[in-house]
């Protein structure tokens, strides 16, 4: 059994707690199994310990009306109890994300997530559930984050709310909102942190082999692509040439004369096209191209730097530390071995 030491956090009141989870057809699986899994084992590590054999979380998954709900995979899970009664009383709501298309429009749901936020102590959001807050109303004037790839468009539909991308949760008084799939289980690591203190949360975390508190955001596993030229062939054409070119000095002049335009006017229809300055598309598809010889390759740090045109760990090291939050040596453990393992298993 592995050891464990608890205490309590400043301010503690020993007390038990309702979490309702709300499941939808469409919903993303992982947005609820993540978090649930990190409730319950607080319930089996306290448990275990002989600290407290009653739950602490009693996590309840709520639909439209009880019985089996698809997933978005396909996944059945079972809903236990209904939303919509304002009188239950909840110390913590989760949103989960996925296929929220029909749920925008579903006036019963997004009136009832309004009615409860003041009721209840604090209400999250995974990953696309952002958007149910914010259709609810609760998002204006606050800063919230969601998946990476829908965050323009969280940006666009609800111009009073500050969307930050790179974030794996943000926290605005009560409300919490949490990016990408995965980040559910950062998100309730946080909670049950902020609930019962550091040591459960991180007895948790090393159980389910994840980090407390993850290195880097949601940006270390976007993509630069998202960023490709919408309008303009001739700059998609660059930017393929740019990625097949990193190892070279990529002045913004040199990108220019192959457009035949001036440096000046060249980045201002770089930025207007992509929404970045071509320095800044260079350097990101230099850590796009580096993290893939991190993630699958042994070669070394100092010739990942001189192939993806960094030229010297040192520059590839801050670059990495600014963008992602993580030097490339951490980066490579993280991700790296990962990867091995996945490959080992897929030749065994």
């Amino acid at each position: 059994m592995t050891t464990f030491s608890f205490a309590h956090p400043e301010n503690f009141k020993y007390q038990s707690r309702t979490i309702g989870i709300v499941v939808f057809p469409g919903v993303e699986s992982l947005d609820i199994t993540g978090p649930f899994e990190v409730f319950n084992f607080a319930n089996l590590g306290l448990g275990q310990h002989g600290i407290d054999c009653d739950p602490i979380y009693t996590i309840k998954l709520l639909g439209r009306s009880p019985g089996p709900v698809a997933t978005l995979s396909g996944l059945q899970i079972v809903a236990e109890d209904i939303y919509g009664d304002t009188s239950t009383e909840y110390d913590t709501l989760l949103i989960p994300g996925g296929d929220i298309s029909q749920e925008l429009h579903n006036r019963e749901l997004l009136d009832w997530i309004a009615a409860m936020a003041p009721k209840v102590r604090r209400i999250a959001s995974v990953c696309t559930g952002a958007f149910l807050l914010a259709e609810a109303g609760l998002l204006d004037g606050r800063i919230a984050t969601t998946h990476w790839h829908y965050s323009q468009q969280l940006a666009e539909c609800y111009p009073n709310i500050q969307v930050e991308a790179d974030r794996i949760f943000i926290k605005h008084g009560h409300i919490f909102t949490s990016g990408g799939i995965t980040s559910g289980i950062d998100l309730a690591l946080a909670l049950l942190e902020e609930d019962w203190g550091r040591d459960l949360a991180l007895f948790v975390a090393r159980f389910l082999v994840v980090f407390l508190k993850r290195p880097g955001g949601q940006s270390q596993f976007s993509s630069y692509l998202s960023n490709e030229a919408f309008q303009r062939t001739d700059l998609r054409e660059l930017q393929s040439w740019i990625i097949a070119n990193l190892h070279t000095e990529l002045k913004v002049e040199t990108m220019a004369e192959r457009l035949a335009m001036s440096p000046r006017n060249f980045a201002r229809v770089f930025l207007n096209e992509t929404g970045m300055t071509p320095a800044k598309f260079v350097e990101t598809a230099r850590i796009d191209q580096a993290r893939h010889f991190l993630e699958t390759t042994e070669q070394s740090i100092e010739s990942v730097a001189k192939k993806t045109g960094f030229k010297d760990p040192e520059r590839m090291r801050r670059t990495f530390i600014r963008q992602l939050g993580i030097n490339p040596q951490n980066y490579r453990q993280r991700f790296g071995q990962a990867a091995s393992v996945i490959g080992q298993a897929w030749q065994q």
